[in-house]
């Protein structure tokens, strides 16, 4: 037994780790997750770096931005944002191809080279908007193609138990090279001046395609991709190898087995190969259609969240809160990442396999969305006033950000990347996968290029409708969610799955009336409540601000008191 297995049993609460044998968990698939998942530390260091850039000085008066209004300001900032997430839409697409032709290890190693050539075309554009813009759009397609591949290949070589640790392992690294930037942008701004103080950061995102290529030099190709080719010499091979377990050992040939026959079963239910062929597999039938829309679903719904539109404009955002100063706010934004990788690392280490993945989605939600609700009510009643002290309402924004962020970590940030990767069919994976990714990648553009715009002119000047618009798709998501189908510890290479999200599908047909009512008839009563609760607030701060009062004072609390009992 080894010390890794017994680190991992002492947190791990899943029915699957108690029968599978203890050499399966093992240092070496972890190194496998690790590698792979470099990508998600390009994804998180592009996403940190860029929204502090921004706000330096020399890149604003190099690029221009210095002598503009607040809108033409937003708008140029959200195109050197968004062109990135174009590149990304395409490069999440193109690289299914790629991965289903030639195997998911040679995809990785393209994917790092477009963005290690993204990322110094970025750096070294020396103000000229084109080759900015150029640089962008080719790291995106190496970052697309990345969050495609990479969590395709840790599902396809992760043993059942712990598939949720080990693929929260993307949405870790994620976090991990968001908050290296956070404190890269922060540093720049303090120790670098001129040029260089935004050129490093950009440069730096280079380091991870360098990380990925080099550390996927030693890692086999994926066991199921190399079945689907019928290649099971080799495929029994990198799971003894993997598994750490000899070939004829009783678990690898039942791996085997079920590989073997779900390949079968795919191949019964569809005639023919290439890209017509798959797309009549995926659209025609109803189990694989009901897999791919879902994961869709959950892709848009992440990013509405309102997460990507904090994290590329985080030191903005703090400002907006009252934090003064590039410093001040670059520093706020560090914090805001440790929050965030610390986050995640508790969720995928002792929840991801635990909690399961519908609460997880359901109770993250209803949270973020009290969250979001919170900044819209402070910034629109009581915004901070310029050169004035953060009031104790402010410093409880603060807070609600970094409960936000904690929130998406527990719940919508890695539990979709995992569910994605789960729920396919061996020969749909990597298809589901890609059209997962590009649908995040689509949305995360549509979300930056709105946010600076809609962070000054959605609800006047403070923005306030912005968190309002985010908080309530929370809201909508934690309802939705209860209707997803749990797949925590079932097996991802035989059609198990399949007999969820179908069973799932039967029943809600059988009972759609009967619960849709009862739904109906709850929505309707807390819709009605929060209205009535939202017009009573409104009227309380109209009369607080009328009496000069402020957020928090002792008067304003009696009001509300008093309210509320005659509400009674």
């Amino acid at each position: 037994m080894t010390l890794l297995y017994r680190i991992l049993k002492r947190f791990i609460r899943n029915d699957k780790f108690g029968i599978d044998p203890p050499e399966i968990y093992n240092g070496r698939v972890f190194a496998l997750a690790a590698a792979a998942c470099f990508g998600g530390t390009l994804f998180g260091m592009d996403t940190g770096i860029i929204g502090g850039v921004l706000t330096l000085p020399d890149f604003q008066d190099e690029f221009g931005l210095t002598n503009l209004g607040k809108t033409p300001k937003a708008n140029l900032s959200a195109n050197l944002v968004t062109t990135m997430q174009a590149g990304a839409f395409a490069g999440a697409l193109l690289a299914n191809p790629i991965a289903d032709k030639w195997g998911r290890k040679p995809c990785l190693f393209v994917v790092s080279i477009f963005a290690f050539i993204g990322g110094l075309l970025q750096a070294f554009s020396y103000g000229h908007l084109s080759c900015f813009y150029i640089g962008r759009f080719v790291e995106g397609l190496g970052l697309g193609g990345a969050t495609m591949v990479a969590p395709t290949y840790v599902s396809e070589n992760s043993p059942r138990a712990i598939r949720g640790l080990l693929l929260g392992f993307y949405q870790l690294f994620e976090t991990m090279g968001a908050m290296v930037a956070f404190f890269i942008d922060y540093g720049s701004l303090l120790h670098i001046k001129g040029h260089g103080s935004w050129m490093v950061p950009l440069a730096m995102q280079s380091l991870p395609p360098i990380l990925i290529f080099i550390s996927i030099i030693f890692c086999p190709e994926s066991p199921r991709w190399l079945a689907g080719k019928d290649n099971f010499d080799a495929a029994s091979k990198v799971l003894s190898d993997v598994r750490q377990l000899p070939v004829d050992h009783p678990y690898i040939q039942q791996e085997l087995l079920e590989l073997r026959t779900a390949l079968e079963e795919e191949q019964r239910s569809v005639h023919g190969s290439g890209f017509w062929a798959t797309q009549k597999e995926c659209w025609l039938i109803p189990a694989n259609r009901n897999r791919a829309l879902l994961s869709i679903g959950l892709m848009v719904c992440q990013q509405w969240t309102g997460t990507n539109a904090i994290n590329y404009y985080a030191p903005t955002i703090f400002n907006a809160l009252g934090v003064t100063g590039n410093a001040a706010s670059l520093l706020a934004t560090g914090v805001y990442g440790i929050v965030k990788m610390c986050s995640c690392a508790i969720f995928i280490f002792f929840l991801a396999d635990t909690l399961g993945r519908r609460w997880s989605f359901v109770w993250t939600a209803f949270a973020m969305w009290f969250f979001m609700f919170y900044l819209g009510f402070y910034v629109r009643f009581d915004p901070p006033v310029a050169g004035a002290h953060i009031p104790p309402a402010g410093y409880v924004a603060l807070v609600m950000v970094y409960l936000f962020a904690a929130a998406f970590q527990f719940g919508w940030g890695p539990v979709c990347w995992i569910y994605v990767s789960e729920i396919p069919t061996n020969r749909l994976r990597g298809y589901n996968v890609s059209l997962a990714a590009a649908t995040q990648w689509l949305f995360n553009l549509v979300v930056a290029r709105v946010s600076p715009v809609m962070l000054v002119s959605a609800g006047g000047k403070t923005g306030y409708g912005t968190y309002f618009i985010y908080g309530s798709f929370c809201f909508a998501m934690g309802v939705a969610a209860f209707w997803i189908p749990e797949t925590k510890g079932v097996s991802s290479t035989v059609s198990k799955v399949a007999v969820i999200v179908m069973l799932t599908d039967l029943l809600f047909r059988r009972y759609h009336s009967n619960v849709w009512t009862s739904c109906s008839e709850m929505l309707t009563s807390m819709a009605w409540r929060m209205l009535v609760l939202l017009l009573s607030m409104a009227e309380t701060w109209r009369r607080v601000k009328s009496r000069g009062l402020r957020l928090c004072e002792p008067e304003v609390w009696e009001h509300c008191r008093v309210v509320n009992r005659d509400q009674q």
